[in-house]
Order: structure tokens, then C-alpha cells, then sequence
């Protein structure tokens, strides 16, 4: 039935059928239907016969006419009353309001995820209900009819716009809002379940702006040591592994059958931390078996370098450099270390040098300075004039065995050592390495005593010392460089041009750019290396740069003074290997930049493969010159300082001029 108005009448109790005693509860509610309409009737009160369905908007539910309302409204008068006094609390701090605003959050997402889990969320919207929770077996619309009835409670009554009124029709539209409010969940098509609401999902009104993913240095990132926050990273590793995650524990749980999903796997990880989660489960089992490749966990092991090396090749950046003795270095060595050509820095700097500078400690502060606070330098030794440092990007010290090296003195008359050899060794993960520098007998007819040089070289070294040999048998005692999987001698080694100073010139004015093959038909070391006379074994990368000896000091002209040198390509750097194309060359080049010396710096970058090791090697416990790593990087950022401060002051100063 429906009143006047068009209102469907409805009883002060909503009727509602349960599994027990349905019929018995809609006799009783038919009864009291009747008596609340009757009551309805003489006191003015709106009731309702059926509770709205879902189909029936709400609109068309509770409309009202205001007329025939404010003809059987009674007007009361209103006293005022004070304003309650605030509630004094206690102060919290900074950090605990962001612990507070930290925790909501989570447990709303908490909800939002699993809806049978009891949150604080939840128990929020059960406390702002009008009424204790009812027992029995009620319906969920039974709870929130009686809690939202206009008769049911007596404020509800003392609310209600005809007879005990204190708003008018005000106070009726208030309830009309509790009304839809009430039937607002089922309206949308939203279940209680377990009679505690479900929160629905927050979706955002506009989509989320793009984020770049890639915040990282292009200039100090590596090409290899791949970053899990970059696109590329991503994408490649959901080509290779299948998954986007770059740890293989992650995806060894998952094969196990112990995690369900990647949801799973993040609850195992540390808040504050990315490492990897370890299984108690492993721990246990101490399965970790000594020197073995295939031990789960190993620090050299398959696992390891898989996750800093995907394709298992690291960037090595080699040089050598005949200072000729000079004490003033060059104010800028960043065209020497960081070429432009290649879009990222190396994981490893080898640098060489012959006839070094007196301050030894300088030079490698300087190399250091250069290179900035990602690099450590791993090892450094001298032999005379003969310098070599070697520098490691400093999260793959970790990695490295003890670092030893050996020399080699070619010529014993002269009291400083100014000819001979110095090598330096370690293993890095399972793939050992060999560095030579070398500064052979100069003299352009004296090719059979550089020669002897390398031949003495290769029997006095007398390396490795304590790291086992990864390969023993392949190697020889004979030849130190069959003893290393990966091999690389660079130095000066003082080899000619056999042709004149005129024929030489000619040809380097009729070919300006980098075709020297005309050049390098009369190289003395490409003619001795084909033979097999020397660098057995040897490659060295194609030569596209102008010959690196001898420059007038400061001048990029070559020797005009009366001895009139030929120009040769005396600084060389060659490479060799126990397996086939394990070294790939990427640049071979020369530093014209740099002219404090006769000669002009060389350098090559080389891919090199790294294989698997075995944790049975003494490893250098992360060991670094940390005291030069600190004197480098407080002059790095005094300069950094100071050019600052120069082109402030260039802003700010002004020119004046009289025309």
C-alpha cells in the first residue's frame, strides 16, 4: 500500500526472513504493520510498509511534499545550548604521527587486500554504527533497518519531524540521508560478508603520470653491472629469466612450489632492505659445499654473478703512458679515463706507465680524483720508474682474490729502473687475470733485444704466487702468460717504423683521418707478431690513430728538433686468452688531448667474459686504499667548489668600457 503522498508505508520494524521461523516473523511483522499504521495515522508519523529494494532508486523512494508536511508539522522552540569543551590529548611527536599515518595506510591496504582479515578499517566502520551488533542468525538488512528506523530508538523519536520535532522538515531530509546511507551498499550492489562491510577498490579519477624509471648517472653507470629500477634491465630479464625480478632466489622459491606469488616473495623481504630473502630452510641444510660451482649461496659462485652480470662480460679499460719523466701532470686527465665514445664507464681501470713522474702518490690521487667515489683502488705497484694501479668499482671488490705481482729488471747496469716489467694478478669470480707492463730497449735497429726483453719477461715472472691456478693444465712454467685465463701486456714497447722521417710524413699528410695502413705496413712489431717471434699467442686490435711517439712537448707537430724521429707506433697494447673469444676489443685509440709528453697516452676497452669460481681461493676481504680514496674525494669536491664559486663570481662581475 502506498499513502497520499505516494510514499509505500513501512513498519517501525523492517521484516526480514532468516532459515528459522520465516513464516512465524512475517505473521508478526504483518501485525505490526498494521497497528504502526494505525498509530501513523493519528500521530502524523511516515512509516514504511516494505523496505526499498535495490532495483528502486532512492530518489523516487523518499520523496516528500513539503504542503501537506508543514501542515501536520509542530514548530518547538530551540535553546541553545554551550559548546562542549575540547578533549585534552596528549602531544605526540613527529615520528609518532608518521608512524600512526604509516600504520593507517597499511592496514587499509591490508583490508582492501583480504577481506577476512579483522583491521582496524573495518572496526572503524562497526564503531560509527547507531547500535550494538545484534545476535542470532539477523540478515545484514535486518541490522541496518533497525539502526536507521525512525521509531526504533528514542532519538529517533525525539528526531522525528512530526509531533516531538526540533528541525521541520530539515531534521526529516537528515533522516532521509541516514536512510540512503543505510541502503547505499546494497544500492551499488555491495554484500556484507560475515556481517563486516567490504571496503570497495579505490580506483583514481584520472590515470597516473608516467615515472621514469631510469634515475641513474649515464656517465659513472656501467654497461654490464645492469641496475633492477631500469627499463632496459626489465625488459631484458623478462626475455631471459621470465620474470622481472633480477634475484634467482626469488625465482628458486617459486620453482619449489614454496611461494604462490610475487605478493608472497616481497612479504618475505625486509622494509628497510633489498637484499634478497634467505630461507631458514637453507641455512639448516648446510648444503654449502667448499670450492664447488654449483653450491647455492657461494660468494663466487653461478648465482653471484649472474645477478651483477647477466651476460657474465665486464667493461676493462687498459692504458699505458710514457710520461717521460715529466713532474707537471696534465690538468685534466677526464679525456684520458673517460672517452666519450662509449656511453658508460668500465667496471675495471688498468693504467700503466713508463718514465713515470716523480710523485708517484700524486699520480694516483689524480687517477683517483678522476674516477670519483664509485671506483677503490685495488691494487698499486712500482718497479723504478714503472707505475701500474689498478682500480675496481667499489661493490665488486667483494669478488676479488689477493692481489700479488712480481718484476722483471731487463737491464742491470743502470741503477734506476728504467727498462724491464712489472706484473700484477688476481682472480675475479673464477676467471684469473694477468697485467704486463713493459718498457722494452729503445733504439729503431734494436728489434733482437726487445726481443731478449720479452723473453725474459715471460720466464722471470714468477706468478701466481698463493692463488691456485684455474687451469693448471694448460699451463707451462715456461711462460707465465700460459698460467691466466685472460692475459694483457701493454707498455712501450719501442718498435718502429721501418721507413724514414719524409716517406712517413708524406703519408701521414696524404691520409689526414685514421687510414694508417700504409703506416702499419712498416711496423716492426706487426711483422715480428705474424712471424711468431713474439707475443706468442698475442692479438692486438685494429689501429686506426696516428702514430703516439714522438710529439714536440705541448705541441701536437712531431720531433722537429735535429734528430728528426720517425714517428712511430711505440705504445701498444696486446691481449691473449685460454679460450676463444672470451676478449673482444670495442676501442683501440690514442689521448691527442694530453701533451705534457713525447708520447700521447693509449688506451683500449675490452668485453671480457667472467665465469664462475670456487670459494676455496684466499679473496682480498674487500680491501681497498681507503686513505687515497678520501684524499681523492675531498680534492674532488674542493674543485667542484671552487668552479662554482669562479662562475658565480663571473655572473656577478661587470665590465665597463669607454667608447
Amino acid at each position: 500500500m502506498s499513502t497520499p503522498n505516494g510514499f509505500p508505508q513501512h513498519s517501525g520494524a523492517c521484516v526480514t526472513q532468516s532459515t528459522e521461523g520465516g513464516a512465524v516473523q512475517d505473521l508478526h511483522a504483518k501485525k505490526a504493520g498494521k497497528a504502526a499504521k494505525k498509530e501513523a495515522a493519528g500521530n502524523g508519523v511516515l512509516t514504511f510498509e516494505h523496505p526499498p529494494s535495490v532495483g528502486i532508486s532512492l530518489n523516487e523512494t523518499l520523496k516528500l511534499l513539503p504542503d501537506e508536511l508543514k501542515a501536520n508539522t509542530k514548530i518547538k522552540s530551540v535553546t541553545p545550548r554551550p559548546p562542549r569543551k575540547p578533549r585534552l590529548e596528549r602531544a605526540a611527536s613527529l615520528d609518532e604521527k608518521s608512524w600512526r599515518r604509516w600504520r593507517r595506510f597499511r592496514t587499509s591496504q591490508e583490508s582492501l587486500t583480504d577481506p577476512n582479515e579483522t583491521s582496524s578499517s573495518n572496526g572503524s566502520l562497526q564503531e560509527a554504527s547507531l547500535s550494538p551488533p545484534v545476535r542470532g542468525r539477523a540478515s545484514p538488512c535486518h541490522q541496518c533497518c533497525q539502526q536507521n528506523s525512525l521509531h526504533s530508538s528514542p532519538d529517533a523519536s525525539e528526531a522525528s519531524p512530526l509531533g516531538k520535532s526540533r528541525g521541520g522538515t530539515s531534521d526529516l531530509g537528515k533522516r532521509a540521508s541516514e536512510i540512503s546511507s543505510a541502503f547505499g551498499g546494497l544500492l551499488r550492489g555491495k554484500a556484507f560478508a560475515g556481517g563486516k562491510p567490504r571496503l570497495s577498490q579505490i580506483m583514481p579519477a584520472r590515470p597516473l603520470p608516467p615515472m621514469e624509471f631510469n634515475v641513474a648517472s649515464h656517465t659513472l653507470r656501467t654497461a654490464n653491472r645492469i641496475d633492477s629500477d631500469c627499463m632496459d634491465y626489465r625488459h631484458y630479464s623478462q626475455h631471459e629469466f621470465g620474470r622481472v625480478s633480477s634475484s634467482l632466489s626469488d625465482s628458486r622459491l617459486h620453482g619449489n612450489g614454496l611461494v604462490y606469488d610475487n605478493c608472497s616473495t616481497d612479504s618475505m623481504k625486509s622494509t628497510f632492505s633489498l637484499l634478497t630473502p634467505i630461507r631458514s630452510k637453507d641455512v639448516r641444510s648446510r648444503s654449502y659445499l667448499e670450492g664447488s660451482l654449483l653450491a647455492n649461496g657461494a660468494l663466487l659462485g653461478a648465482e653471484e654473478l649472474s645477478r651483477y652480470f647477466p651476460d657474465r662480460n665486464i667493461g676493462i679499460f687498459v692504458a699505458t703512458w710514457n710520461m717521460q719523466g715529466q713532474k707537471e701532470l696534465p690538468v685534466n686527465l677526464d679525456d684520458f679515463l673517460l672517452p666519450t665514445d662509449p656511453d658508460y664507464a668500465q667496471d675495471m681501470y688498468v693504467i700503466g706507465v713508463q718514465e713515470g713522474c716523480p710523485d708517484r702518490r700524486e699520480w694516483e690521487i689524480r687517477l683517483q680524483e678522476t674516477l670519483g667515489p664509485h671506483y677503490v683502488m685495488l691494487y698499486s705497484a712500482a718497479h723504478g720508474v714503472l707505475y701500474m694501479s689498478i682500480f675496481i668499482r667499489r661493490d665488486l671488490i667483494w669478488f676479488c682474490s689477493e692481489v700479488e705481482y712480481a718484476t722483471v729488471t731487463t737491464r742491470i747496469v743502470s741503477q734506476i729502473k728504467t727498462k724491464g716489467a712489472l706484473g700484477i694478478c688476481f682472480t675475479f669470480f673464477g676467471t684469473s687475470f694477468l697485467f704486463i707492463t713493459s718498457h722494452f730497449t729503445s733504439g729503431d735497429s734494436k728489434v733482437n733485444e726487445r726481443k731478449l726483453d720479452y723473453n725474459k719477461t715471460i720466464q722471470a715472472l714468477t706468478l701466481p704466487k698463493n692463488v691456485p691456478d684455474t687451469n693448471p693444465y694448460r699451463s707451462s712454467s715456461n711462460d707465465v702468460t700460459t698460467r691466466f685465463d685472460e692475459v694483457f701486456w701493454f707498455g712501450d714497447f719501442n718498435f718502429r717504423l721501418n721507413k724514414d722521417r719524409e716517406t712517413v710524413d708524406s703519408i701521414l699528410n696524404q691520409n689526414p683521418g685514421t687510414d694508417v695502413s700504409k703506416l702499419l705496413a712498416y711496423d716492426q712489431l706487426t711483422s715480428e707478431m705474424s712471424r711468431g717471434s713474439i707475443f706468442k699467442g698475442f692479438q692486438e686490435a685494429d689501429i686506426n690513430f696516428r702514430p703516439s711517439y714522438k710529439f714536440d712537448i705541448g705541441k701536437d707537430s712531431y720531433d722537429t728538433t735535429s734528430k728528426q724521429r720517425t714517428p712511430s707506433y711505440t705504445d701498444r697494447v696486446v691481449y691473449r686468452s685460454r679460450y676463444r673469444d672470451d676478449i673482444h676489443a670495442v676501442k683501440y685509440s690514442s689521448c691527442p688531448v694530453i701533451k705534457t709528453s713525447d708520447h700521447r697516452p693509449v688506451f683500449a676497452l675490452f668485453r671480457v667474459k667472467v665465469r664462475p669460481g670456487r670459494d676455496n681461493i684466499p679473496l682480498a676481504a674487500g680491501q681497498f686504499d681507503r686513505e687515497l680514496y678520501l684524499i681523492g674525494i675531498k680534492r674532488r669536491i674542493t674543485r667542484e667548489l671552487q668552479k662554482r664559486q669562479e662562475q658565480k663570481d663571473q655572473k656577478s662581475s661587470s665590465v665597463c668600457s669607454i667608447s
